[in-house]
C-alpha cells in the first residue's frame, strides 16, 4: 500500500479532532474515523500505526497549534501585563479561528487521547511542548518581576492556564462562542491578579 499523502493525512487528523469533541475519546473507533474520513480502515494502521498514536497526534497537532499562536500573541503585547493578558486570552482567539480543535483542548482531557503506550517521538513531542509552555511562562515572569522561580510562574499558570479553563468551560463544552464578556472578565481577573507580586520561599 502507497503512503497517504499529507492531505489526506490532514484529513484524517481533522476528522478524527470533529469525532473526539462529538462522541469522546472512547467513541471514536477505527471504522467510525475511516468512515468519516472517507478512506480505508487500513490507512489507519499504515499512516500512524494504530489508532491510540493517530488520537495522540490529533492532541499534539491542536496543542502545538495553539501553543504558537499563544507565544505569538504573547511576544507582541505593548507591555508585560498586557502580555499576560493576551496569553490567557488565547483559548478564545483560537476558538475563533479553530473552534474544534479548541474544544478539544478545553474539554477533552489529554490522559484520554494519551494512552499508556505513547510511542517514543511521541513522547519526545509532548515534552518537548511541556518545555515551550514552561519557556513562555518564565519570560513572562521575568518582563514582569524580573523573577524565573517556580512560585512567579505558578501565579503565571494561574492567569494563563486555570483562569481561562474556569471562565471559558461551559461556552466550549456547549459549542457556543466566547463571549465579549467572558474575555472582559478573564482580562479584569488576570490584571488583579498582577497586582499582587508573588510570594517568595522562603
Amino acid at each position: 500500500m502507497a503512503r497517504p499523502r499529507v492531505h489526506d493525512l490532514d484529513r484524517l487528523l481533522d476528522a478524527a479532532e470533529r469525532l473526539v469533541v462529538e462522541v469522546g475519546a472512547q467513541g471514536v473507533t477505527v471504522r467510525s474515523l475511516a468512515t468519516a474520513a472517507g478512506v480505508p480502515n487500513g490507512t489507519i494502521y499504515h499512516a500512524f500505526g494504530s489508532l491510540g498514536a493517530l488520537l495522540a497526534r490529533v492532541w499534539l497537532r491542536a496543542a502545538g497549534a495553539f501553543l504558537d499562536l499563544q507565544t505569538e500573541l504573547a511576544d507582541h503585547a505593548a507591555d508585560p501585563a498586557a502580555a499576560v493578558v493576551s496569553a490567557a486570552s488565547a483559548p478564545a482567539v483560537f476558538a475563533d479561528r479553530r473552534p474544534e480543535a479548541a474544544r478539544l483542548l478545553i474539554t477533552v482531557k489529554k490522559e484520554h487521547l494519551l494512552g499508556p503506550q505513547v510511542p517514543d517521538d511521541l513522547a519526545g513531542d509532548l515534552l518537548a511542548l511541556d518545555k515551550r509552555l514552561i519557556a513562555l511562562l518564565v519570560r513572562l515572569a521575568v518582563r514582569l518581576w524580573d523573577r524565573r522561580d517556580a512560585q512567579a510562574v505558578e501565579v503565571l499558570t494561574t492567569c494563563v492556564v486555570d483562569l481561562p479553563t474556569a471562565l471559558f468551560r461551559r461556552a466550549f463544552t456547549a459549542g457556543e462562542p466566547i463571549s465579549e464578556a467572558s474575555r472582559i472578565r478573564l482580562a479584569a481577573a488576570v490584571r488583579a491578579i498582577l497586582l499582587l507580586p508573588p510570594p517568595r520561599k522562603d
